[in-house]
């Protein structure tokens, strides 16, 4: 089966090498397709985002890639987009400033309600989770987890996205310290969202990152909830949101295989006529 993945970064945000880097190892993973989607300009400073005056370099590169190489790899634009509400663009925004090919749209920043900061609940550092869920919401997991799941589901509902990145995220540095996610409470804003993916037709990606970076032992989402989305036959792609050419295909052979055990067919991919299915059992 040859492979694909949409969810790429370079050195124009977090990732560490120059976008044609990342198409020689694709074309040496013989790839069919391969996305780039850095972080999208964010209001506000920080270390992960494409500075905004960078956004039309970073998208005249990839699309002067995708004429370089269109003999022998599809190659799309995108972005990852935050969601953070009353404080990131739209998705809108970002699709017609920028022509998207598609669009990814994640959660990494969880904004208090009450008093609007915002928790990070990535990175590698498990300290900073540990800290903002201390200071910003006085250590009540369940209160900060539900204001995760209510931005996703704002997220899905108001803007215009095609794949939804790692969407049980807040799980990372949790490791099963402050919940699990067979809780009764958890498991209810968990449906509650993927009932609302269902109906607007938006792709969930199954993201390897954790597993090949020793940062988790699940993929995002986890087995527990991949269950529930095939259940609800919600359509999935697969991704490694890959920082360096050379974990562009981590641990895809191993999620593939658990995939197959959980019972999908097929995985989703892009073309410029629209997405695709791929039969994962061929």
């Amino acid at each position: 089966m040859q492979y694909f993945n949409h969810h790429t970064h370079t050195i124009f945000c977090d990732g560490n090498a120059e976008p044609e880097e990342y198409v020689k190892k694709a074309l040496e993973l013989n790839f069919h397709t391969l996305g780039f989607s850095g972080h999208a300009p964010v209001p506000f400073e920080n270390k992960f985002s494409i500075k905004d005056e960078k956004l039309e370099e970073y998208t005249d590169t990839v699309r002067r890639l995708k004429d370089k190489y269109s003999a022998q790899i599809n190659i799309f634009l995108s972005l990852e987009i935050d969601y953070i509400p009353g404080i990131t663009h739209s998705f809108d925004y970002f699709i017609d400033r920028a022509l998207l090919d598609y669009t990814i749209g994640g959660v990494h920043l969880v904004k208090n309600r009450d008093n609007n900061k915002l928790w990070f609940i990535d990175g590698s550092d498990s300290s900073v989770y540990d800290n903002g869920l201390k200071t910003l919401f006085d250590g009540n997991i369940r209160k900060a987890v539900e204001t995760y799941w209510w931005q996703i589901t704002e997220m899905v509902a108001t803007q215009k996205l095609d794949i939804i990145a790692h969407i049980d995220k807040i799980g990372m540095h949790n490791r099963d310290r402050y919940f699990i996610e067979e809780e009764g409470w958890y498991k209810d804003n968990v449906w509650k969202v993927l009932k609302m993916i269902k109906e607007t037709g938006s792709i969930i990606e199954v993201n390897t990152r954790g597993l090949y970076k020793g940062r988790s032992n699940k993929t995002f989402p986890s087995p527990f909830l991949l269950e529930q989305i095939h259940h609800l036959q919600i359509p999935i792609t697969l991704s490694s949101d890959a920082h360096k050419p050379e974990e562009l295909d981590g641990y895809f052979d191993d999620t593939l295989e658990m995939l197959k055990d959980i019972g999908f067919l097929e995985l989703l991919y892009f073309r410029k006529e629209g997405w695709k299915k791929q039969n994962i059992r061929e």
